[in-house]
């Protein structure tokens, strides 16, 4: 049975906290644990992680602070990634679940998605099992397109089951989830919608241009360097709308994730980014302002599309 449990507008990713150097650098205990206490003070308290973020990395180090904080004070949302899947197992996904539960401490998911379509709809029978022992509160699908999505609502339906969440790319220079109808397919069946890398990756910040780029060693640095000089016009118009408000331009494309109907989740790795972060969901968009923004971003025609994402269609 699902869990009635109040969410933020906001969840905090650990994608970096993996160190698996997408985000270049390396990142110990001692310098997220002010992170996860300035998150916790702030209310910010649903954590988005992974077993595929570092091979355990990032689950490791959040369980080592979700230890010292009791249980009902936070949410865990992860993930089964298929890549990632013990071919000598019984069932793949109850055993990533349970290797994931053990690295964080817990015993139970508020929220537990499949984590792309491969070999989809295999995994959402498999999760069948796990879901009825009552281990996970909420089902999600991630990178999921509508028709694969539908699949697996009709296997799940069938089972008594549904659901829950539904988290894809979705930003400023990618809302393919958008136009293919997947939002207002969770609008209309009650689903939450989870937008990722709603900054990519720090590329709608304001804090990298052209003269001051992303780590040559990271993978974000290799996708977005190439593109500066044309977001420097559309980080300009979110600097401008920022400055109208007070805040900072991190925050203009959170608050406009929220404006949309989704829950964003964003990577925290400072503590001023989790103040951003709760300052973004108080944000209050005028609709004149959304629109400027999404004229100016299809103006840019970029391909932000990863490799492990298709476009949604």
């Amino acid at each position: 049975m699902e869990q009635k449990k109040i969410f933020p507008k906001i969840a905090l990713g650990a994608w970096a906290w993996g160190n698996d150097g997408t985000f270049g650098g390396s990142l110990t205990a001692a310098d997220l644990r002010p992170v996860f206490d300035a998150a916790m003070k702030e209310g910010l308290n649903l954590w988005d992680t992974a077993y595929a973020y570092g091979m355990g990395t990032s689950e490791k180090v959040l369980g080592e602070f979700l230890r010292t904080v009791p249980r009902d004070s936070y949410l865990i949302s992860d993930k089964f990634t298929p890549q990632c899947a013990d071919p000598g197992a019984e069932n793949a996904v109850t055993a990533m679940f349970d290797t994931s539960a053990a690295l964080l401490g817990v015993e139970t998911m508020d929220v537990y998605w499949i984590h792309n379509p491969v070999g989809a709809p295999e995994w959402t029978r498999k999760l069948i099992p796990l879901a009825k022992s009552g281990k996970i509160g909420q089902i999600g699908l991630s990178n999921h397109n509508l028709a694969e999505i539908k699949e697996a609502a009709a296997i799940l339906e069938a089972e008594g089951l549904k659901i829950s969440a539904i988290q894809n790319h979705y930003s400023l220079l990618n809302r393919s989830s958008e136009t293919s109808g997947i939002l207002d397919y969770c609008k209309e069946k009650g689903i939450t919608f989870y937008a990722y890398m709603v900054l990519e990756q720090g590329a709608l910040s304001g804090k990298y241009d052209t003269a001051h780029p992303f780590p040559a060693d990271s993978d974000r640095g290799a996708v977005y360097n190439p593109m500066l000089s044309k977001l420097e016009k559309l980080n300009a118009c979110l600097k401008e709308i920022a400055d109208a408000h007070d805040v900072a331009a991190a925050q203009i494309p959170v608050a406009w994730a929220i404006a949309k109907g989704t829950l964003p989740i964003i990577g925290v790795t400072k503590v001023y980014q989790v103040k951003d972060a709760a300052g973004a969901a108080k944000l209050a968009l005028s609709e004149n302002e959304i629109i400027r923004m999404d004229r100016l971003a299809d103006e840019m025609k970029l391909d932000v599309i990863r490799y492990w994402e298709k476009e949604m269609k």
